[in-house]
């Protein structure tokens, strides 16, 4: 059974960084490719940002765009999400995903996604 267990959230200060790291097991990882979405307080689910099976084609949302970087170990079966620059607006909860896909991921409807995780909070607050 496909599990998708994220790890790394937490309390940081505006201005911070934080690491996120999704650990993947129960699929062929380096088949996925590997997206972060997050949920902020009283709001729908939205992209974040997605990297393909090989750990090429970073695909960014506009509001993370040079603050965040995606990066893959596919030896690890692992996934990571690094947060720089972190505003208070980068409050949600941050799941990982995973699809055969990676344009299901960046534009497809999230009900078509295969995998989920069940997040991790990170709060951004002084």
């Amino acid at each position: 059974q496909a599990q998708l267990v994220e790890s790394g959230g937490g309390l940081e200060q505006p201005g911070g960084s934080l690491r996120l790291s999704c650990a993947a097991s129960g699929l062929g990882f380096s088949a996925y490719a590997m997206g972060w979405f997050r949920q902020p307080p009283g709001k729908e689910r939205e992209f974040v940002g997605s990297i393909n099976s090989r750990g090429g084609r970073p695909y960014y949302a506009d509001s993370v765009k040079g603050r965040f970087t995606i990066s893959r170990d596919n030896a690890k079966n692992t996934v990571y999400l690094q947060m720089n620059s972190l505003k208070p607006e980068d409050t949600a909860v941050y799941y990982c995903a995973a699809d055969l896909e990676s344009w299901t991921l960046v534009s497809g409807p999230q009900a078509s996604v295969r995998y989920w995780g069940r997040g991790t909070q990170v709060t951004v607050s002084s």
